[in-house]
């Protein structure tokens, strides 16, 4: 069997080092549309080294190599193809702010195995901490088509419910022709975001955006419009993923203040406003 559920629940953690610089943190600040207009203050921040903050969800590419939902699939137990798997969600707590350049070691383990009857669902968590102690936590979703059925649990099942009432703010953001080739530049260089051949072979009619490109651009969104810009208020963030996003679109972002986080959805604005995000929260001190 492609997935072997006890395996790869039993395997050892893999632990490593990894390291980044402020070039790093300044091409995933592009990648995700940082940058525009360029000498705006705001921008500023995300694109000058000498006063750079770190957006939190540089976490999913820290280190600059493949993120979890790639990492999961060479774990002992999963033997599956690439073309038939999505990431699911993404959630990340936040130790503390990040540092601009550091090195840290980060553990990585299968969580969690889901069997949602025709698809499966792998949870792979990275815990990331260096000499001061821990930085961050973050679990990727791993939804791999065709891959369900052998008996295990299904898992969590709620759906996330609707915010009620009109956003408190809305934004659109579009999303540049050329947004995935640079943002593959910070580590995830899957194919079905490049190749128009890999992916059609997946089911789709040109290459997607990364969901972690979506991810961070939204989270860049929620701290420029409803925390001041301040990246260090920024405790947790989590989502799922409920569509595809291709370059060139506009990304609508709807967001609701809440006791200690905002509430936000993601759609895309050409395509009648299908659903990207939903059961967005990004938890804030």
């Amino acid at each position: 069997m492609p997935i072997d559920a006890a395996q790869a629940l039993a395997a050892e953690p893999r632990t490593g080092e990894i390291s980044w610089s402020h070039g790093d943190v300044l091409l995933y600040h592009l990648g995700i549309g940082a940058g525009l207009p360029a000498t705006d203050p705001g921008e500023l921040r995300y694109t000058l080294e000498t006063r750079l903050h770190v957006l939190p969800s540089f976490a999913t590419v820290a280190g600059g190599g493949p993120p979890g939902v790639i990492r999961g699939l060479s774990m002992p137990g999963v033997d599956v193809d690439l073309a038939r798997v999505l990431h699911g969600g993404q959630s990340l707590t936040v130790h503390r702010p990040l540092p601009a350049a550091g090195t840290a070691t980060a553990t990585s383990r299968i969580a969690a195995v889901y069997d949602k009857g025709t698809a499966a669902v792998l949870v792979m968590r990275t815990q990331v901490g260096d000499g001061d102690g821990p930085l961050w936590t973050d679990e990727a979703e791993i939804f791999v088509r065709g891959e369900g059925g052998w008996g295990g649990a299904r898992g969590p099942s709620a759906r996330p419910v609707a915010p009620a009432g009109e956003p408190d703010r809305v934004v659109e953001r579009t999303v540049r022709e050329d947004q995935a080739l640079l943002y593959r530049l910070s580590g995830d260089r899957n194919p079905l975001h490049a190749d128009p051949e890999f992916a059609g072979r997946a089911g789709f009619d040109r290459p997607i955006l990364h969901g972690l490109c979506t991810y961070g651009m939204t989270l860049k969104v929620v701290v420029d419009t409803l925390l001041g810009g301040d990246v260090a208020r920024v405790r947790s963030y989590g989502t799922r993923f409920a569509g595809v996003v291709y370059p060139g679109e506009t990304l609508r972002i709807r967001m609701w203040r809440g006791d200690g986080g905002v509430l936000v959805t993601v759609s895309a604005v050409e395509r009648g406003d299908a659903p990207v995000l939903t059961g967005t929260v990004v938890g804030h001190a």
